[in-house]
């Protein structure tokens, strides 16, 4: 039988490595934006997302685009693993931080689930994030590298990267509050591990390009102003797919670019939870005061706030190929605080009002 990455290096050469990447943000990318206009009548119709005093939105819209962005991320790699290589189907693999494949597709699908269900009615937090911790818990379990030094007993690091991964799915959940905010943050972060196909054949830049198409292909629907959302359904898989991607980075001893690529994500949504925490205010319902939130309070136009996380995330993706490039310790620290201060410096000025006027926020 044939491991997935003795298929990549064996049968995919350089260029034709290149071409698959190619042909896998291509498709994706068509065949979200074709679902999208398929499934638009029935979202219209069953999953109508209203105004409420914690929205950035004026009207009712249509949520669930991410069924159609994860569908169209898991259905073409699992097609080249069937077509291309017959016998991956019947062993998962244990290559190259891509064991168990087939465990990631399925927990990415049931937060699919989880989250469409909550998309129409609301579940109890307490079942919603053991569902999460399950989900988690089984691709941390099987992720091929380990991140931290072999002194820390196994189960430490395994409950530490299965809070931090339910951390990391629910961040991208939270953040995904605005028009065009999940494609600045997760485009540039799936574009540059995409990329790294072109030097290795690691099977998580398949995944990644996939995604990095699909994303592609519902951008132009949630648009300002934003004809569909993606809902739970969405956000949800998409942070469980990112947060394992970067955990097989980090395992590859990347461990600074892995942190580097969602620092933006990282610092808003942690500072903000350790803010409400500290006011006594119940963390687990929805609010109104992420950075980006409060940036479009503060007179920063919707475009505006995504153009500074899409500049912003461009520039920690520099960074982060800083750190491949030069593994230096002395790099490494210096990409590290350069990210922080980046990072820091837009979060400042999203909290600093420059309201002229009234400002219409899309969403």
């Amino acid at each position: 039988m044939v491991s997935f990455r003795n298929f990549a290096l064996g049968v995919l050469g350089p260029l034709e490595r290149e071409t698959v990447l190619a042909g896998l943000l291509v498709v994706s990318a068509l065949l979200s934006a074709a679902l999208i206009v398929v499934l638009m009548p029935l979202l219209q119709r069953y999953a109508l997302a209203r105004p409420n005093a914690r929205s950035s939105h004026r009207i009712p819209t249509p949520q669930g685009g991410g069924i159609a962005v994860l569908a169209a991320t898991v259905i073409p790699i699992a097609i080249l693993m069937v077509v291309t290589a017959p016998d991956i189907k019947l062993e998962w693999g244990s290559g190259n931080g891509f064991r168990f494949i087939g465990i990631v597709l399925l927990a990415a699908i049931g937060l699919a689930v989880v989250g469409a269900v909550d998309d129409i009615r609301p579940l109890p937090a307490v079942p919603r994030l053991l569902l999460q911790l399950v989900a988690v818990a089984a691709v941390v379990g099987i992720a091929g590298r380990p991140v931290f030094p072999a002194w820390i007993p196994d189960g430490v690091q395994l409950a530490v990267l299965v809070l931090g991964g339910v951390w990391f799915v629910n961040l991208v959940n939270f953040m995904d509050g605005l028009d065009w905010i999940t494609a600045a943050e997760m485009v540039p972060i799936t574009a540059f591990l995409a990329g790294l196909g072109i030097m290795t054949a690691t099977p998580f830049v398949f995944v990644a390009a996939a995604l990095c198409g699909a994303l592609l292909g519902f951008a132009p629907f949630n648009k300002p102003v934003a004809r569909l959302f993606l809902g739970d359904v969405g956000s949800l898989p998409i942070g469980l797919l990112v947060g394992w991607m970067l955990l097989e980075l980090a395992g590859t001893g990347a461990f600074v670019a892995a942190i580097l690529l969602p620092l933006y994500y990282l610092m808003d949504a942690t500072i903000t939870l350790f803010r409400r925490l500290a006011k006594g205010e119940r963390v687990w319902e929805a609010h109104r005061s992420h950075f980006y939130q409060r940036a479009t309070d503060n007179g920063f136009s919707m475009m505006a706030v995504v153009a500074h996380v899409l500049v912003l995330n461009l520039a920690l993706a520099a960074l982060a190929g800083v750190t491949l490039v030069w593994p230096s310790s002395v790099v490494q620290v210096a990409a590290l605080l350069a990210g922080l201060v980046l990072v820091g410096l837009v979060l400042r000025r999203f909290s600093r009002s420059r309201m002229t006027a009234p400002v219409e926020v899309s969403r």
